[in-house]
């Protein structure tokens, strides 16, 4: 008897039906699986009839095919392991078949039977209820996560044996129900850290106020206990909050990537990602035999923070100026190429010299001029290039550490954030891609960027005095377009672009002081 099921592909964000064929064919026992299986689906045999058996079912005793279509495209992972299950029983006759093709069916069995979660589940539904599918069938840790998918039946199960019930018509199985907006909202503004918890760096503040007003990236540079990390994890309570669109984008990376938390249903706030520098390129920007997402998407409508940035190997800081200029990343493979998001704010932070204490006004730096210069040369000038504020963090006084006094918490920092961000809205409404100044392309930058003669003598003698490139010439307009929206002027007038200057005074050769 030949049965069909359904299981699901993800490749990429997005996921494709795969139709799983099961024939009991005449002959000696024997179990195949063909249709480009990896090995993961090779094995999950034993573990199928393992369970079968220890659930209180008759294993198949004839030979068996399983065909997963399309046969061109690669298989891989456990997931498979409960829609195979499911089409040997109906193939021999304990299960009805007759409903089976109503349901995307995805799971990992373990000997016992029990169902053990999945990645890429909210793909998964999406792809169900746009192919109309009248319901999927997922591990119970999944549920919430694919039931956030209207129109949709949505059932978690914990073992085979629930799903055996379920077409057997002995096991009644709720839909997962999930109010996604409520609980969204509520989740958006639930921070446990804030930036009143910082005492003093008033200028690295105003740095990051302006960062998060315009997306732009930012580096923070100073000796060791200055507050660099503290600074840069309040970065996301400053931010906007995540649109619906933009978290449900970035739940699916999560979820493709199996990070999503369990029982979550969506990622309510900006993703804060903080890698440690032993990373490598793949794990960075992406890869795998079958592309998985990397730190840089996973970092999507969020922030990556790289701590000690000249500690990251060269190689793998230098494959992130492309996606940091697309705000995508492409992985081509031999046989596939796969796009993922990585629109992110880069914040990195990183000691002045190799002891940490250059330029520091009461430590003495055992380093000597060599040595800072090579620790220095760790950041090449194209990757610098991209970091639109260069901030100086100096060591907050005790006078100030002491002080009962308490500073602006985040949620004022954030109104003003909101307000530069609904000018920037309003201006590039109808702009495809962009969404804040610092996604503004060449073309967009001569329109909205006009500064006049002052301005322009301002900005000629800091691109002379400094040395800077002409991506930093655009970047310092970006950032003066910023300042102009936080103080609500139509027009970018000599002090704002005098501030964004002083933000590239880090730049090249003069960045160590």
């Amino acid at each position: 008897m030949l049965v069909k099921v359904y299981g699901s592909a993800v490749y990429g964000v997005e996921a494709m039906t795969i139709t799983i064929e099961v024939d009991l064919a005449q002959g000696t026992t024997g179990y195949f699986i063909v249709g480009l299986p990896d090995n993961a689906v090779k094995e999950s045999i034993e573990r199928i009839l393992s369970a079968i058996k220890n659930t209180g079912f008759e294993r198949p005793r004839t030979k068996v095919v399983v065909n997963m279509a399309p046969a061109d495209v690669k298989k891989a992972g456990s997931a498979y392991d409960l829609p195979i299950a499911i089409g040997m029983l109906a193939a021999t006759g304990q299960i009805p078949a007759e409903e089976l093709g109503e349901y995307i069916i995805m799971g990992e069995l373990s000997l016992d039977g029990s169902v053990q979660p999945v990645k890429g589940a909210l793909p998964i539904a999406i792809q169900a209820r746009t192919e109309k599918y009248k319901g999927l069938i997922v591990p119970k840790a999944n549920a919430r996560e694919a039931g956030m998918v209207n129109n949709l039946d949505v059932y978690g199960v914990e073992s085979i044996a629930d799903v055996i019930g379920f077409f057997n018509k002995t096991q009644t199985l709720k839909p997962t129900v999930v109010n996604t907006r409520e609980e969204f909202f509520d989740a958006q503004s639930s921070y446990d850290i804030d930036f009143n918890d910082v005492k003093g760096q008033e200028n690295v503040k105003r740095a990051l106020e302006i960062a998060a007003a315009g997306g732009h990236n930012a580096i923070l540079i100073g000796p060791p206990g200055a507050g660099k990390t503290m600074l840069a994890k309040r970065l996301p309570t400053i931010l906007p909050p995540l649109s619906l669109h933009e978290a449900l984008e970035t739940t699916k990376i999560h979820s493709v990537a199996g990070k999503l938390p369990v029982n979550t249903s969506l990622i309510a706030q900006r993703p804060f990602r903080s890698p440690h520098h032993t990373i490598s390129d793949a794990a960075l920007v992406g890869g795998g035999g079958i592309p998985q997402p990397g730190e840089i998407s996973l970092a999507h409508n969020g922030v990556l923070f790289l701590d000690e940035l000249p500690e990251f190997k060269r190689s793998a800081l230098e494959v992130m100026r492309q996606p940091m200029e697309e705000r995508k990343v492409c992985i081509s493979r031999a046989k596939v190429s796969i796009d993922f998001p990585a629109s992110f704010m880069l914040i990195a932070s990183m000691n002045p010299c190799p002891c940490g204490y250059f330029n520091h006004p009461e430590k003495e730096c055992t380093c000597s001029p060599v040595m800072v210069q090579k620790y220095l040369n760790k950041i090449s000038g194209p990757l610098l290039d991209r970091i639109d504020l260069h901030v100086e963090v100096t060591p907050v006084p005790f006078s100030e550490l002491s002080s009962a006094h308490m500073t602006e918490p985040s949620s004022s920092v954030r109104e003003r954030v909101l307000k530069a961000r609904d000018i920037q809205a309003k201006r590039f409404e109808g702009k495809e891609g962009v969404y804040c100044n610092a996604q503004m392309g060449s073309k967009l930058l001569k329109e909205i960027c006009v500064i006049n003669t002052v301005g322009q003598n301002l900005l000629k003698t800091a691109m002379d005095r400094l040395n800077l490139s002409a991506r930093a010439y655009d970047r310092i307009l970006k950032v003066s377009r910023t300042i102009a929206d936080l103080a609500d002027s139509e027009d970018i007038r000599p002090e704002h672009l005098a501030e964004a200057i002083q933000y590239r005074s880090l730049d090249r050769e003069g960045w160590a002081g």
